[in-house]
């Protein structure tokens, strides 16, 4: 079980966007410089982020913009916008226990229900989270370097 890079690659690439905003055009080279993950990726990512309404882009030298104020934009809406986790959710149950076993039998009764409860949890403090929270930080944190 693990969310995917893009969660995290997508969260510095909004905060790029939003502290270089002015400074330069923000392209997916400079990103992938940024980031260390090579464009491709990037692109693909920022791809996802434009069809959720969260970016904007323009095809040549017009970089990416921010589509939405960043008090709009929870991390959860970021999560969502790259497919962090499949369908069947954050966690991925084993796929044959034994059912001649008692625990094997009885294993998605007892982890069901938490499992859901753990996902509900970390969802509900992604959505509690914005992006402008994320770059208030960030801004903190190089000014004083």
């Amino acid at each position: 079980m693990q969310i995917t890079s893009k969660f995290t690659v997508a969260v510095h690439i909004l905060a790029c966007i939003d502290i270089f905003d002015g400074q330069m055009r923000v392209t997916s080279d400079i990103l992938s410089g940024s980031t260390g993950v090579n464009a491709v990726i990037i692109r693909n990512v920022l791809g996802q982020l434009r069809n959720a309404g969260i970016v904007e882009t323009r095809q040549g030298s017009g970089g990416a913009h921010l589509a939405r104020p960043l008090n709009e934009i929870t991390l959860y809406d970021i999560y969502r916008a790259v497919d962090c986790i499949d369908d069947e959710g954050l966690f991925h149950f084993h796929e044959n226990p034994n059912a001649d076993c008692p625990v094997g039998r009885n294993i998605h009764k007892v982890m069901d229900g938490r499992l859901r409860e753990a996902q509900m949890a970390l969802e509900n403090e992604l959505k509690s989270t914005t992006l402008a929270e994320v770059v208030a930080d960030t801004r903190k944190i190089i000014d004083e370097e």
